[in-house]
């Protein structure tokens, strides 16, 4: 058990994002394709975190075109480049599923001002 924790522990990134749910957020990932590496910036939502240590993943959603878009991040994935933050949304959850029902204003995050 203990050897499992230090592969762990050694694999955890030094500087962590701090997220939380509701944020709107830029989330830079690298793309491999082929030989070629490129990033690729996905913006939308946190609407869950789940997990700890380096299982630690968190959601993001957007509506592309009509049609609502979520992916999943482990936060400690060396394919996540960076994440920066675009608005703080006010919640009182810590779980936004309530958001894939709703449509067009209504499934926006209040901001927290302040």
């Amino acid at each position: 058990m203990d050897a499992l924790k230090l592969i762990s522990d050694a694999s955890l990134k030094a500087e962590a994002p701090s997220i939380q749910v509701g944020e709107t957020v830029k989330v830079h990932v690298k793309i491999r394709e082929g030989e070629r590496e490129r990033i690729q910036v996905f913006e939308g939502t946190i609407i869950a975190i789940k997990g700890s240590g380096i299982s630690q993943t968190f959601t993001v959603r957007r509506v592309s075109y009509g049609v609502g878009i979520e992916r999943v991040f482990p936060v400690h994935s060396p394919n996540v480049a960076k994440v920066e933050h675009i608005r703080y949304g006010k919640v009182r959850r810590s779980k936004l599923y309530y958001l894939r029902d709703r449509v067009g204003k209504a499934a926006k995050v209040k901001e927290k001002l302040g």
